[in-house]
Order: structure tokens, then C-alpha cells, then sequence
């Protein structure tokens, strides 16, 4: 029985043995399965520079797939980006943001995460600016915090300028120069550099140990409220 491709056979027979297409190729081009084609190029044997060629292209289409599916994967998260800052922003806007108790309530659970629970003070250390001008904000907002009172440390890393970085948090924070106190630099980055805009880790301290035992006992208490509640 003749095979309904007979008729395509001597082409792709010339693109095999002449062009040194790739089985993949040829099926594209002509609409013939693979299986068919496989058969037919049994007995082709290929010159090395067309064995060379095929690798190549094999390598350049592998290239040419992982950029593609870079790309894909870099539109799905920022599809899965938008989907949740939308629904980031419905929760906004059913929150109260002049409610005295809900901002002393996201101050207690930050300060649970990332302040200091032990001594007698009330202190935050992060790289992440925001993070501490939220945490400095609130203590203004919700317990009448005098700014020019906080103190800040610095820890750097060795090939870090101190004074640029002290600039750089007195500028996020809205606070002083002179109210970095200290400055400690890692020794164990010394010879090596810095990745782009890291800053350094910046301790805001505010003394008031009144402040981090209520911080403290909010926040763990409203844990344990939340866990105990039925459904």
C-alpha cells in the first residue's frame, strides 16, 4: 500500500540528504509525521558538517526555547503581581487608616517580628527603610514619640562609607545626623563588595521600655485571641 505522503517523499528525501534539515524541520514544513519520515531516512547517512549543523541549530533552538519560556514565566508573575496588588488595594480600602487601634495593632505585630524584646529599650534594626520610617511614624502617632529623641546605630559592611550611609538613613527617616550614635563594620566582608543598594542595617532606638512591653503583650495576645477563636 502506498503511503498517502508518497508524493512529498522525493522532497523531503532532497531536504534530508541535501539540506540536511532536521526530521522536526521537514515535518514542519511538508505536514508529514515523524514516524513516516523516520522510515524513509533510515539509510540516509549524513555528512559531518550536516551532523555540525543539526547539533547547532539543536543547541540554538534550546536557547531560543528557555529565553521563550523566560519570558512566558516572567508575564505570569507579573500577571500573578497585578492580580495581587488588586487585591491588596480592596483590603486597603476597607481599612480605617485614622483608627488609633488598628495602626497601634500593625505597630504590635511588626515590633513581635523584628523588635527587640529583650532590655530596656524599645528598638527595631532592618535594611529595609520603609520598614523602619513605618515603625518611627506609628511610635509618633500612637504614643506621642518625640522624633529627635530616637538614636540610631549603624552596622556596615567594610568597604561601606560611613558617612554617605549615615546621610542616606538620617535623609529616609527625617532625623538627624548627629543622632547616629555608633557605627560597626563587619570585618568579615572586608575585600569584598557590596551588592547595589544595600544600605546596611540601621538600629532605631527610642528608650522607652514601657512602649516595647505593651507592643509586645498587644501582639502576642491578639495571636493567641486569633488562634483560640472557633470558626
Amino acid at each position: 500500500m502506498i503511503s498517502q505522503w508518497f508524493d512529498k517523499k522525493e522532497k523531503a528525501l532532497y531536504f534530508r540528504e541535501k539540506k540536511g534539515y532536521s526530521i522536526g524541520r521537514i515535518e514542519k514544513e511538508l505536514g508529514i509525521p515523524r514516524s513516516t519520515l523516520s522510515g524513509w531516512f533510515k539509510n540516509v547517512i549524513l555528512s559531518q558538517s550536516q551532523k555540525d549543523k543539526l547539533a547547532e541549530n539543536c543547541r540554538m533552538g534550546m536557547i531560543k526555547g528557555r529565553k521563550k519560556a523566560i519570558i512566558w514565566h516572567n508575564k505570569q508573575k507579573d500577571d500573578r503581581l497585578k492580580l495581587a496588588s488588586v487585591d491588596a488595594e480592596n483590603v486597603l480600602l476597607k481599612i480605617d487608616f485614622k483608627n488609633r487601634v488598628m495602626v497601634e495593632l500593625a505597630l504590635s505585630m511588626l515590633y513581635l517580628g523584628e523588635g527587640f524584646k529583650k532590655g530596656c529599650r524599645t528598638g527595631m534594626g532592618n535594611s529595609d527603610p520603609l520598614i523602619l520610617k513605618f515603625f518611627i511614624t506609628t511610635l509618633e502617632k500612637t504614643y506621642g514619640l518625640d522624633r529627635s529623641k530616637v538614636s540610631c546605630d549603624l552596622h556596615l559592611r567594610a568597604d561601606q562609607d560611613i558617612e554617605k550611609m549615615k546621610k542616606f538613613w538620617a535623609n529616609e527617616l527625617n532625623l538627624s545626623v548627629r543622632q547616629f550614635i555608633s557605627v560597626s563594620i563587619d570585618k568579615r566582608t572586608e575585600g569584598k563588595v557590596t551588592y547595589k543598594n544595600y544600605n546596611g542595617v540601621c538600629v532605631v532606638n527610642c528608650g522607652n521600655v514601657a512602649i516595647q512591653r505593651k507592643l509586645v503583650y498587644l501582639s502576642r495576645r491578639f495571636c493567641e485571641t486569633i488562634i483560640n477563636m472557633g470558626d
